[in-house]
């Protein structure tokens, strides 16, 4: 695999991961996710959670299988796989408090 592509499989993993778990969260309080029970609290938390952890760890994974010493085309994979991990944990770790499913509840009009 090029080093372009693999810079790239972090940030893209991040893309995929943050569209997947906000248009599942949508999904999940259209259907009624939060008032669900599942193994550890309510559907709609435990499937948010569930793909930000797996999104961690694939993030950890890119990061931990980039290449060592191959100069800067190294370092560009490396920063590449440290952008998805970051990015991964920063911006997607309100899934783990926040339900948001009231929020919307007023603005889309559904009850």
């Amino acid at each position: 695999m090029s080093w372009p592509v693999q810079a790239l499989l972090g940030p893209g993993l991040w893309a995929l991961a943050f569209a997947g778990i906000y248009s599942l969260h949508g999904v999940g309080c259209a259907w009624g996710w939060p008032a669900r029970p599942a193994p550890l609290g309510d559907l709609q938390s435990f499937t948010l959670i569930s793909l930000w952890l797996i999104a961690l760890i694939g993030a950890a994974l890119i990061l931990w299988r980039s290449p060592e010493g191959k100069g800067i085309s190294g370092d560009i994979v490396k920063a590449g796989g440290w952008i998805g991990l970051v990015s991964t944990a920063l911006t997607l770790f309100p899934v783990l408090g926040l339900s948001g499913c009231e929020l919307t509840a007023g603005i889309t009009g559904i009850e």
